[in-house]
């Protein structure tokens, strides 16, 4: 039995079934997304979205749906579902939807009367193109499939309305046509494996809606274009390949390519194969380099999460080849902006103060998987400069004091991971000076750097230096961010300590080198657990501090000020389970156990078989923010693995 699966009950009824969404990407940076009914409920979701370098950094929906009509003795029976204006769906497709099934490649069965269809869509891995299996099951009469193309050609952040400059006209192709709305884009070409009938017929359809964005107080109402539409007969257990892509392919191969694709999948039959399956599609290669998408379906390539979510994505899945890919495009983008101080165009944020220290932290779990010559050997020297570039204080955001610690200024624009912001760019939540997770992981990457080279006479000098520091470093540590209260403040900036309690410190109490000894880490541990812990990760600020904000809903202002004020990020579990078993031991991992049964609860929730952005932070913990996005995912992925591999020992 498939352990993502939707029965006839669930699919008819759309108020449980519009909220469950699919993902698939191509790892080429394009992606297919939409709901389990089909119906797109964001501007994002489309049938095929791709970026276009040559336009923009962004990416565009090209085909937005395709609407598939079955017709027997010349009775239509319209498969497809849009919301338009005045709460109206149309033309209630999903009243025929049998299964739904999410194992391998996603799987709708309908059946009409005596018919009875399945419709299989998969990506093809690193070309824009995807291809949809027809497949006739049963059927007691002559029966023909009509297929309508919804184009959309657009900004998948915009919204499109009817007008005359799309350019409506077509070009045949091999077994079908092809189409280009507006000057700068590609065509698409869309053909089926044997040749069918396309019948002209120019159309706007009109108020299309977005209950997702609408919900998000955004524009949410678009017009499509339809040219027409293809027509073709089909038999009895015959299978029709419909392919949508950007270049014109002999359409002799596609059940070939499909097969060929489905072999490569992993299918999604446990929680770990569902949240494996995921981190592989956040993978992405260009003529650049190789990649990891921050999250889908807006966000791009951003260092920090870049890093975060490496070792989680790769490593703790078995693709040491990925991890070793995407951290030598890091390095080489690190490298040119520690030389340059110029931002890499397919890596945002890469100037941010802490974004090198996530990159050490993410060697170092390379260390742990590979050994410490093996790391050295492979990744030593860039440990070593960008120790160097930060104590020749070279960093135009991360200064180090004499005291060990490194101060940054997060006054007039967001540095931390913390970074919502106002209208006009400022932060909401300014954490400047000292911040907690700065310098743990600042104190994390001194001694790692220290046990790299420790036994390396040459590098001995560096050695005595970064272990000075690192002292000075954990002593005023704890002098600055430990308070009576037990738990560490967030940040301190002169004389002002912010009281908040957030997050961060669980970083540092999980970190293999923290400034913290046991009976500190129980302490910070204790406040974490009891007022910021919840079934879906950590609260970003505990329900007792001023401005608690649970829900991410409203107006995008009133959403900024929720970000990081109460709502829930998964990422986070995984310094959490550190951090308690440091302390605990691995006797306490049942208590552990238990709470994966909420990460697991998601994978039939929100974006089937991945994990969202955050939670809300107050029961029920809805997902909210990005369906599916990496950092969420490495982080419940490394504590699986902990689970299989544990080599933790007591301090």
């Amino acid at each position: 039995m498939s352990y993502l699966k939707f029965d006839k009950k669930l699919m008819i009824n759309l108020e449980q079934s519009l909220p469950k969404e699919m993902l698939r990407t191509n790892q080429a940076g394009a992606y297919h997304c939409t709901t389990v009914v089909g119906c797109n409920t964001r501007k994002q979701h489309g049938l095929l979205v791709i970026p276009i370098p040559e336009m923009d950094n962004d990416s565009h929906v090209l085909l937005s749906t395709l609407d598939e009509t079955v017709i027997q003795h010349g009775a239509p029976f319209n498969l497809g579902l849009h919301k338009y204006a005045g709460n109206t769906f149309s033309p209630n497709g999903h009243k025929y939807i049998r299964e739904y099934d999410c194992e391998s490649v996603p799987k709708v069965t309908y059946r009409v009367g005596g018919v009875i269809l399945t419709k299989e869509k998969i990506f093809i891995s690193h070309d824009n193109r995807i291809l949809i299996k027809y497949t006739l099951e049963e059927a007691h009469s002559a029966t023909t499939l009509q297929f309508r193309p919804f184009l959309a050609f657009r900004n998948a952040n915009d919204l499109c309305m009817a007008n005359g400059v799309a350019d409506q006209s077509y070009q045949e192709c091999i077994n079908g046509a092809s189409f280009c709305l507006y000057k700068g884009y590609p065509r698409l070409y869309m053909q089926f494996n044997r040749k069918p009938k396309f019948v002209f017929n120019p159309t706007w359809y009109k108020d299309i809606e977005y209950p997702k964005d609408e919900e998000r107080n955004i524009p949410y109402r678009e017009d499509l274009f339809v040219p027409g539409y293809f027509e073709i007969p089909i038999k009895k257990g015959e299978s029709i390949y419909f392919s949508a892509g950007l270049e014109e392919r002999s359409t002799r191969n596609f059940a070939k390519l499909y097969e060929g694709e489905v072999q490569s999948r992993t299918p999604r039959t446990s929680f770990y194969n569902c949240l494996k399956n995921a981190a592989k599609q956040f993978y992405y290669e260009n003529k650049d380099g190789f990649y990891l998408m921050a999250g889908y379906p807006w966000f791009k390539v951003r260092a920090r999460d870049m890093f975060t979510a490496l070792p989680g994505t790769t490593l703790h899945v078995h693709h040491p080849v990925e991890y070793d890919k995407i951290m030598a495009t890091g390095i080489e983008a690190l490298d040119r902006f520690m030389a340059t101080g110029k931002p890499d165009k397919n890596i945002e944020l890469i100037e941010l103060p802490d974004v090198p220290l996530w990159a050490i932290w993410a060697i170092q779990a390379f260390a742990k998987e590979n050994g410490i010559e093996a790391c050295r050997e492979k990744y030593g020297r860039f440990v070593a400069d960008v120790l160097d570039y930060i104590t020749a204080q070279r960093h135009p955001l991360l200064w180090l004091d004499d005291n060990g610690l490194v101060r940054t200024d997060g006054t007039r624009r967001p540095v931390s991971w913390m970074d919502s912001s106002n209208p006009d760019g400022t932060p909401i939540i300014p954490r400047t000076g000292y911040l907690v997770e700065f310098n743990a992981l600042w104190y994390n990457a001194l001694r790692f750097a220290a046990s790299l080279y420790a036994d390396d006479k040459e590098m001995a000098a560096k050695v005595a230096e970064w272990t000075d520091i690192a002292e000075r470093c954990g002593t005023s540590f704890i002098d600055t961010f430990l308070n009576d209260y037990g738990y560490l403040y967030d940040y301190v900036d002169g004389a002002y300590t912010d009281l908040s309690v957030r997050p961060n410190m669980i970083i540092a109490a999980g970190l293999e080198y923290t400034p913290l000894d046991r009976r500190q880490r129980k302490t910070v541990l204790d406040v974490v657990t009891r007022e910021l812990l919840t079934p879906k990760g950590l609260r970003t600020l505990s329900p007792k501090s001023f401005g608690y904000r649970p829900t991410y809903h409203g107006t995008p202002e009133e959403r900024e000020l929720a970000y990081f004020n109460g709502t829930v990020r998964p990422w986070l579990i995984s310094f959490y389970t550190d951090a308690y078993i440091r302390v605990f031991g691995i006797g306490r991992i049942p208590f552990i156990e238990r709470m994966m049964i909420g990460y697991e609860d998601e994978m039939t929730q929100g974006c089937i078989g991945s994990l969202s952005e955050l939670y809300d932070g107050n029961p029920p913990f809805y997902g909210r923010g990005a369906i599916s996005f990496a950092s969420s995912v490495a982080g419940v992925l490394t504590v699986l693995r902990l689970f299989k591999n544990l080599h933790i020992i007591d301090k």
